[in-house]
Order: C-alpha cells, then sequence, then structure tokens
C-alpha cells in the first residue's frame, strides 16, 4: 500500500511528466529555436553527388556494379566538391508510420538534404542498402577513392518512423558487425510512430513536432553533432512444436534451432528468431496490441494520429476484458500463472533460476529501456534501499540487464501507466527463458517492440521462449547531448 508521502511524490512526478511535454511542444513549434540556415545545413550533411547517385543505384538495383557506372557518369559541378561533408546523413522514411506524415515529411527532406540520401522503406528497404549500398562506398574506398571512404567512416543515419520501423533498421546495420564491416553508423530518430519510446529514451521527442516543417531542419542539424551512445540489443528465439505462427512480425523469422531444451519436445519443431530493442510482453496488453494492430491494417483511415490511436486502444482494452471480467471467468482471462513458467539467469550467473509468477499477473514485460507505453516509467525510480533489499541496481538501457515486471488487470495497468503505482517488480534478468504449455489455453498473445503476434499453443508440448543479449551493442545519437 503506498503512503501518502509517496502518492504525493508520483503525482508530483506525474506533474514534471506534463510539464516537459508541453516544453517539448513549445520547443517543437520553433519559439526557442534559432533559425537554421539551409545551405548551411546541406554542407554539413549533402554527399558529392557522384557517391550519392552510386550509394543509391546500388539499393535499388541490388548491383554493386552498376552502381559504378552510374557513379562514373554522375556530373558533379563545382559546387559539390569532391570531399565528403561532416556529417553525411541518410534518412530513412515510413510512410506508413503513426499519423501518416511521411509523404509530406519526404518531399521536405527532399529540399533539405537531396532526393539520393532519402529512402522510402516502400519501395527501398534497409537490408538492400545494408548490403548494396554500403557495399559500393567500401568498394570505391577500397580502390582508393578517399572521398568515398571518409563518407562511409563519417555516415550517420536518420530514422522517420516509429519504434518498430527504428528496430529494423538497427537490426538491418547489426549485420555489419557479423560481416565485420565496421564502423556501423549511429541512429537518430524523427518519431512518427505512436508510442515513440525509443525517440524519447535518446532525447528526440515524444511525438512528430506541430511545426513540423522548421522542426524537420533542427533535428537533421542535431544529429550532426549528437553524441553517441549504446544500446542493448536482444535476441529472441520460439521453439515450439512443428507448426506456424501465422501473420507474424516481420522481425520474427523462421532459423534453426539453437537453444538447449531441458524437457520432452516432439521430434519435429519449428523454430523463430528475432530481435528487440525496447521490450518483450506476453498477455493481455500484447493481446489488446494485437487487435489494433489487425484493425490499423484493416481500416487504416481509423488510425490517423497518436491521440485516434490511443483511443483505440483504450477501446479495446475494455472489450478484451482485462478491465471488468474476472480471471476465473474463461480459460482465455485467467492470470498468465496457468501456462507459463519463468526462468532467469542473473548477472554473472550460468545457472537457471525458476521465478514464480503470482496468480494476479496478467501481462509479463521484459522491457530494456526506461520509457514504455508513450513515455511512462512503469519499472520507477526505485531508492537506493529497496534496490538493495530486492537485490537490483539501477537500470540502464546498456547495463546488460532487463527489467521483468507484471500487470495485472486493466485498472492496475491504468494507474501504473498514469504513475500513480509501481508495476509488480519480478526481476532482474541477465538471460531469460519462458515455458508455455496450453492446457485450456490454445494460444498465446506476444509482442516485441509493439509488433503483436499470436502464438499457438499445445497441451502435449511445451514451447519455449529464450532471451539472451546480442554480444554488441547498436550506436544511437543522443538528441539531448547535441
Amino acid at each position: 500500500m503506498e503512503t501518502s508521502d509517496e502518492a504525493s511524490a508520483a503525482a508530483g512526478r506525474t506533474a514534471v511528466a506534463a510539464r516537459v511535454s508541453i516544453w517539448e511542444s513549445l520547443k517543437g513549434c520553433g519559439i526557442f529555436h534559432k533559425e537554421i540556415a539551409k545551405e548551411e545545413l546541406r554542407q554539413k550533411i549533402v554527399m558529392p553527388k557522384y557517391l550519392r547517385v552510386a550509394m543509391r543505384t546500388a539499393s535499388t538495383t541490388r548491383d554493386v556494379a552498376t552502381a559504378a557506372l552510374a557513379a562514373s557518369s554522375a556530373v558533379v559541378g563545382d559546387e559539390e566538391p569532391m570531399v565528403a561533408p561532416e556529417a553525411p546523413l541518410v534518412v530513412f522514411v515510413n510512410s506508413k508510420s503513426g499519423g501518416r506524415h511521411g509523404p509530406e515529411l519526404k518531399e521536405r527532406l527532399h529540399e533539405l538534404i537531396s532526393e539520393e540520401q532519402v529512402f522510402d522503406l516502400q519501395t527501398i528497404q534497409p537490408p538492400a542498402f545494408v548490403e548494396y549500398g554500403l557495399a559500393c562506398l567500401e568498394q570505391m574506398a577500397s580502390q582508393g577513392d578517399t572521398c568515398a571512404k571518409d563518407t562511409r567512416d563519417k555516415l550517420r543515419i536518420v530514422v522517420a518512423g516509429g519504434d518498430g520501423t527504428v528496430g529494423w533498421v538497427l537490426g538491418s546495420l547489426r549485420e555489419l558487425y557479423e560481416s565485420r564491416r565496421e564502423p556501423v553508423p549511429p541512429t537518430g530518430i524523427i518519431p512518427l510512430g505512436t508510442g515513440n519510446d525509443l525517440s524519447r529514451t535518446f532525447g528526440w521527442g515524444g511525438s512528430f513536432p506541430f511545426a513540423w516543417r522548421s522542426a524537420v531542419k533542427r533535428l537533421l542539424d542535431k544529429a550532426v553533432v549528437a553524441p553517441i551512445c549504446r544500446l542493448d540489443s536482444w535476441h529472441l528465439e520460439v521453439v515450439m512444436p512443428e507448426g506456424e505462427i501465422k501473420e507474424k512480425p516481420y522481425t520474427l523469422k523462421q532459423k534453426n534451432k539453437e537453444m538447449d531444451i531441458e524437457g520432452e519436445m516432439p521430434e519435429k519443431t519449428s523454430c523463430y528468431g528475432g530481435v528487440f530493442y525496447n521490450y518483450l510482453s506476453i498477455g493481455m496488453d500484447a493481446q489488446v496490441a494485437y487487435g489494433f494492430h489487425h484493425l490499423r491494417n484493416e481500416k487504416p483511415y481509423l488510425a490517423q494520429g497518436p491521440v485516434a490511436n490511443k483511443l483505440i486502444y483504450a477501446g479495446y482494452s475494455c472489450t478484451q476484458g482485462w478491465f471488468c471480467t474476472p480471471c476465473a471467468a474463461t480459460p482465455n482471462l485467467r492470470g498468465l500463472k496457468n501456462i507459463l513458467r519463468l526462468f532467469i539467469k542473473r548477472a554473472n550467473c550460468s545457472e537457471w533460476e525458476q521465478i514464480p509468477i503470482h496468480s494476479s499477473v496478467r501481462s509479463l514485460v521484459c522491457l530494456n529501456l526506461y520509457n514504455y507505453g508513450s513515455g511512462r516509467h512503469p519499472w520507477g525510480d526505485l531508492k537506493p534501499d529497496y534496490l538493495e533489499k530486492k537485490g537490483f541496481v539501477e537500470a540502464h538501457a546498456d547495463d546488460g540487464l532487463l527489467e521483468i515486471f507484471g500487470l495485472k488487470e486493466g485498472w492496475h495497468a491504468s494507474f501504473v501507466m498514469a504513475e500513480v503505482i509501481k508495476a509488480k517488480h519480478i526481476a532482474q534478468a541477465a538471460a531469460i527463458k519462458l515455458e508455455l504449455r496450453g492446457g485450456q489455453w490454445n494460444r498465446a498473445y506476444l509482442q516485441m517492440d509493439g509488433e503483436p503476434w499470436r502464438q499457438p499453443l499445445t497441451n502435449d508440448y511445451s514451447t519455449f521462449v529464450e532471451i539472451k543479449k546480442m554480444p554488441f551493442h547498436s550506436l544511437m545519437l543522443n538528441g539531448e547531448g547535441s
């Protein structure tokens, strides 16, 4: 039970959060900023024409040789010397994110940078850019082109989209580590999504600015000088009895099994893998997200912005029974304890430890960032004596740990999201394993970084989900540090 002092402190934090949000909105309108000269900005970020044409041609045609020919035929004017700019930028735009500002934003970016350095994700996707676009610059550098080498070394990425889009780009850049093609370009964000928790965490704002035309120019200028910081990446593996996850998110792909499983499994199994940066959750919150995701795809005209999206989310939360239906009313609405066993590895420990789950918990969240659910802080700012009592440490996005907490019925989740109370703290872990067994349930709902899916379950065999840290960090641009 919270004391009156704790409740007052929580109310104070909510008021501070509200003031911060208002301050961000005022800053986004451009009142407190000096004007940035367009030509000055272009000098900092626009690549020489022959390089940007080569990079885009390679990404489009998936052919580095064709791109080299395009580069040789590109006309380089006197106003574009063959030297690398201070911070060459490539911008990825997801025209389907959030309020669907993408098409207008793309036109604005063409004015500020160049058409060749702006990639619409509907036509050119991040894996093609990494495999072919960057490879083209690398090949030209290996042939003695110092401008190409400097451009590749200084390159920075900006993603205009939501958390899922940012994760897609970060996952594609991960291939550079695996193929030893460093340096890996750091990533900044123009927030277009609904929650934008990655954007909030790294100082790029919680929503698309009201006076967006001038704000976009400032965001690009900020990306030039923003310091680089680190972000943990987490690999997820799902091993299940042979079958298919239908309507799976693009971040989840079929793969060969790596997990060591203790227990009986059928002779034939299916395995999926993916990477997340913010959170993985299982339970009612993922079920609500799944319903919203399908409505947005089927009726996109209903999801015209963050406010509309949040209203739809609230409606789904009510209709799915999270608020008013008792846990025991139907099998599909029981607590997760009925289908789930949780195991963790603590920091510097190689043994799995089973952690009990309270019968009231209906959503389990494994959180990497401080921000969750549109800038809420469900883990909270824990006091040193509480951290010591629980055996926790202060949470950071690059500490190699995930914070695990539970949400009960919808009312509990609502008060947690309003930061009136804290979520139910369960554990901090360096690795996590979930064992799911159907019983009277034939499915569970999961989501990672806002991408939900419906996980089939069986009575005869368990489905296992294992989460472990990737051996390298993603690199982010810190918008607050510029």
